[in-house]
């Protein structure tokens, strides 16, 4: 008996404790994009939108910084960096393969990080 209470207990913590773990519907989130020019950041931009859950994004020319508001019930930033990737465009984690690189405008490619 004394047994079955104490696994009891546990179960009611555990299930509480996951109960607790929420998502933000309204993540802001910033990560570096390489790219150069104003067709890169429509290309970016476009791709991140393609994410479901991505509500905003804009990527700054300058610093290379893209920032969005994603729902990370929908999504997650490594969801963002796949696809901005598969687009061309390097983030500092997710590396675009040669041939979507290749892909690019003249005027988009970047200095590659190897």
């Amino acid at each position: 008996m004394k047994n079955s209470i104490i696994t009891f207990a546990f179960l009611i913590i555990g299930l509480s404790t996951q109960a607790q773990v929420k998502k933000n519907k309204n993540l802001k989130y910033t990560t570096e994009v390489n790219g150069s020019c104003e067709l890169c950041k429509k290309r970016i931009e476009k791709a991140a939108y393609a994410v479901p859950g991505v509500k905003t994004a804009d990527w700054n020319i300058g610093t290379h910084q893209l920032s969005v508001i994603m729902n990370e019930e929908k999504c997650n930033p490594l969801d963002l960096k796949k696809a901005i990737a598969k687009v061309g465009h390097d983030t500092d984690e997710v590396k675009a393969t040669k041939e979507d690189y290749e892909n690019l405008h003249s005027c988009c490619k970047y200095d590659r990080k190897e």
